[in-house]
């Protein structure tokens, strides 16, 4: 299983936990041998990926527009036939669907992965391609692969969001931030990192609304907020806002970063979902988890069974009103500094047991197998 010629295809290679997954699968693929190549419409993660020794092209697959798909469809013909591709590895839906449509063509062995859950009214169902193969990241994500597509339980594996723990890593510097920030050593840091878009609005909103009842109550807070998307601009002028209220940069927006790893090191407290929550615990940073799906609070040893459920995302769980939010928040930030750090050390714990970077690229590996043996 090495020398193979792998395709991962995505919409973008921004900041989010579906793009980390991928880029981090990518390095992983690559460092057991095999030659791989990533085709997306761009985005920040390109050059680590580039610098790593992977090949990337753009393709327009970041919507339906029916000539991008035409374009896009184009393009990765030409890639699979100049790279003598082995196998075309999909995320997200218009990455699987353009695929799917040239793996009926080409023959070539086609896995994809299920990040989270989408709909399938207005026909969506009946466009979305899984490929031969299909990894879950999660085991409810896999339930909702069977319930509403015809996908043979056989044909799906649950995997993970591996995590790489030494570079997110409780020892981490980062001065550098904090001086680009001009944060003080007695400031109580809140960070948030996740996609500044519309799907995310509802939690990230939330937490807008409670900074300056926060703020009053832990004078030296800071909020500082990560990421980039369609409603970049707006949470910046709320930001703005709440800063000329209070008379001090409370809330701190930086728009999208690639050295997330030092903003996740610098924290006394993270919220978040998915697989930036996991990225804060392997960090050994104290964690809220706050979803627009759900939310399941503080991470302590009673709350693990429903992350892990609901992989990091509060799926299932209903969402957070404005007052046990800031609750949890207050709760946490009035600890004992021990006291946060025993809840950090218990997430660290939990990530280099279950979430490694080598685990999920051997699940993939795995699945790999199960097509190009049987070429």
């Amino acid at each position: 299983m090495r020398n193979y010629n792998i395709l991962i295809t995505t919409m973008r290679l921004d900041i989010g936990g579906a793009e980390t997954h991928i880029v981090e699968l990518a390095k992983g693929l690559f460092r057991e041998g095999f030659n791989v190549i990533a085709a997306s419409a761009g985005g920040v993660y390109e050059k680590e990926l580039t610098d790593s020794g992977i090949k990337v092209y753009h393709v327009p697959l970041d919507n339906k527009k029916p000539h991008n798909v035409v374009k896009a469809y184009c393009q990765l013909k030409s890639i699979i036939k100049e790279n003598k591709i082995d196998l075309v590895h999909a995320h997200a839906r218009i990455p699987g669907f353009i695929c799917g449509l040239l793996h009926r063509g080409m023959g070539f062995p086609f896995v994809t992965t299920a990040h989270g859950t989408w709909k399938t009214g207005y026909g969506l169902r009946y466009i979305t391609n899984w490929g031969q193969k299909t990894l879950a990241v999660s085991e409810d994500i896999r339930k909702y692969l069977l319930e509403n597509y015809k996908i043979r339980d056989k044909d799906i594996k649950v995997t993970i969001n591996g995590i790489d723990t030494d570079k997110f890593s409780p020892g981490i510097d980062c001065s550098d931030i904090e001086n680009e920030l001009k944060l003080r050593p007695e400031d109580m840091k809140i960070v948030y990192i996740s996609r500044f878009d519309s799907d995310r609005g509802y939690i990230i909103n939330k937490l807008l609304e409670i900074i300056p009842e926060l703020s009053s109550c832990i004078p030296n807070l800071k909020v500082i907020m990560v990421g980039s998307g369609n409603i970049l601009d707006s949470i910046m002028e709320k930001a703005r806002k709440i800063n000329d209220t209070a008379g001090q940069k409370t809330v701190i927006v930086t728009g999208s970063r690639t050295d997330i790893n030092k903003f996740t090191a610098l924290a006394d407290l993270f919220i978040g979902f998915g697989r930036s929550s996991l990225e804060a615990m392997s960090a050994g940073k104290p964690l809220i988890l706050a979803g627009n799906e759900g939310y399941i609070g503080i991470l302590n040893k009673d709350s693990l069974e429903d992350a892990i459920n609901s992989n990091f995302s509060g799926r299932g769980k209903n969402k957070v009103e404005s007052e046990a939010f800031k609750n949890d928040i207050l709760k946490v930030l009035r600890m004992s500094s021990e006291e946060r750090k025993a809840l950090g050390d218990f997430g660290r714990s939990v990530i280099e047991s279950s979430y490694s970077v080598k685990r999920m690229v051997q699940d993939n590996i795995q699945v790999y197998a199960q097509l190009l043996e049987h070429e």
